[in-house]
């Protein structure tokens, strides 16, 4: 498969599955919670629509390839390629009708994010990256992503899902980074990320991810110019304890505050 019919393919997932999940979107829906008992986790028929409808067309494909996804779990995890599926990541604001959700397509090989995707069906966004470059495609046209230069805390824009993620240890770090920046925003889930490409914000940090929720998300910061590490300077693939930010001199600052931090 050439780039561009590699291209073509992973649009395609993302026009199948924006097709699933639209209908449900800002309707009357069932939801429920797969946390039962825990902190709230609900999940939606959309959901289970969009990874269903991603998963037969990539096992159709690329039948080799290994699949690790929110809603249907694993299978074959141990392939070259993987592919990484968050079919609505942002469930909370897709439920209250927040268009700050998107889903999530990521592809690793050996391991290593290489590919990566948020489609936002609804404000028809896509947000894509290889490593090398990223790029942004909506209503207006399409434009190559570029992270901002921020060398310094007190001038950056940080972005985390909520701040109730974090405890003990990981609250105080957290908050010792939030009280010097310049700005603070809540709720933005995996935007915030394309963000940071886009040059809008700086910094994200959050907790408890899973390789679900960042792998598609890397190579999109890291092809706009930026770097997304775990609190210890290592590799996000797995989830966990993640910052990402667009100047790497800003990164070093954060990771100051996060890295003897112990999840």
């Amino acid at each position: 498969m050439s780039a561009v019919d590699f291209a073509f393919f992973v649009d395609e997932l993302a026009s199948r599955s924006g097709a699933a999940i639209l209908p449900f979107f800002r309707t009357s829906l069932s939801t429920m919670d797969k946390a039962q008992g825990g902190a709230f986790d609900p999940v939606t028929e959309a959901d289970k629509a969009s990874e269903a409808v991603m998963r037969q067309l990539i096992t159709r494909t690329f039948p080799e390839h290994g699949i690790i996804g929110e809603e249907y779990g694993s299978e074959r995890e141990d392939a070259e390629f993987v592919w990484v599926l968050d079919p609505i990541d942002g469930t909370r604001a897709f439920i209250s009708g927040l268009p700050v959700w998107g889903t999530l397509i990521g592809l690793t090989r050996n391991g290593r994010p290489c590919y990566g995707m948020m489609n936002q069906p609804f404000t028809r966004e896509r947000f894509f990256g290889d490593g090398g470059m990223a790029k942004w495609r909506g209503p207006t046209g399409e434009r190559v992503l570029k992270t901002r230069p921020c060398a310094q805390l007190s001038d950056a824009t940080l972005s985390t899902t909520t701040p109730a993620m974090f405890a003990g240890a990981q609250a105080d770090a957290y908050r010792r980074v939030e009280e010097q920046v310049k700005l603070v925003r809540y709720g933005t889930d995996c935007y915030a990320y394309c963000m940071v490409a886009a040059g809008h914000m700086d910094l994200v940090i959050e907790t408890a991810l899973k390789p679900y929720d960042i792998v598609a998300l890397v190579p999109i910061v890291e092809g706009a110019g930026g770097v997304v590490t775990d609190w210890q300077g290592g590799s996000p693939a797995q989830g966990g304890s993640v910052v990402a930010s667009g100047d790497h001199r800003l990164h070093e600052q954060a990771l100051r505050y996060l890295r003897d931090v112990v999840a």
